[in-house]
């Protein structure tokens, strides 16, 4: 199997700065010598697309990666000619509905399929996963399918959280897993709390980052919620 693929919960961690803990992952992860990359910003509502590259690339600058912005007028050449593709975070619904509008969803699979390696965050982590529909975002637009790219066969929950708050009487994150794993029984969610990634390599699929992250599926007509550990193997999920 070809596939790598670096998913990360989100672009900060804490009041650390945008993408400090994920620069040393990524130098990891890609190498050092000079590729061409290919950043998808439609996360972002903001039409400057520009912009938003640029503050990847600020971030990015002491790597020797080009990052090139895909706009919707050269998506498929820009996808086509990159040694990397980068997703950004914004919103996962507005994400997926440009990319199937775009009919570039096709085209980033056969690229990753073959070698080409993929660098998520939180939007672009939920597009790694089977579907979207663990995002936490709102479905401001509608895309023409939930399903995403499908690198991991399991759900990804990006910026876990699951601290009560005293007075709110909404749901908690882990209800509304659990909502989700009662319709969808044979699904299963790795929740990321914000500094943790996956890392998908070699056939080989761990978290990285964050010293714990979380494993949810349906089992008995309960939820089970188990512990995932840095480093910890957790390739069986492949299968």
């Amino acid at each position: 199997m070809k596939i790598r693929v670096l998913a990360f919960s989100s672009s900060k961690e804490g009041n650390k700065g945008y993408l400090e803990t994920a620069v040393p992952i990524i130098k990891n992860f890609l190498g050092e010598k000079q590729l061409s990359i290919a950043f998808i910003p439609f996360a972002s509502v903001d039409p400057d697309y520009e912009a938003y590259t640029n503050k990847v690339r600020n971030a990015l600058q002491e790597l020797p990666y080009t990052i090139h912005t895909v706009n919707p007028e050269n998506a498929k050449t820009i996808i086509e000619d990159a040694q990397v593709i980068i997703i950004g975070g914004g919103n996962t619904f507005k994400l997926l509905h440009d990319l199937y509008q775009l009919q570039v969803m096709e085209l980033i699979k056969e690229k990753i399929k073959s070698g080409t390696p993929y660098i998520g965050w939180s939007a672009g982590a939920n597009l790694a996963g089977a579907t979207i529909s663990t995002s936490n975002d709102m479905p401001i637009i509608n895309p023409s399918s939930f399903k995403a790219l499908e690198f991991l066969p399991v759900q990804i929950n990006p910026h876990y959280y699951n601290q009560p708050i005293t007075g709110f009487n909404g749901e908690t994150r882990d209800q509304r897993l659990t909502e989700f794993l009662q319709l969808n029984p044979t699904k299963k969610i790795i929740a990321l709390p914000e500094g943790s990634a996956l890392l998908l390599e070699k056939e080989k699929l761990e978290l990285l980052g964050s010293p714990i992250a979380y494993l949810f599926a349906w089992e008995n007509d309960t939820i089970t919620k188990q512990k995932v550990k840095n480093e910890m193997d957790i390739s069986y999920l492949l299968l």
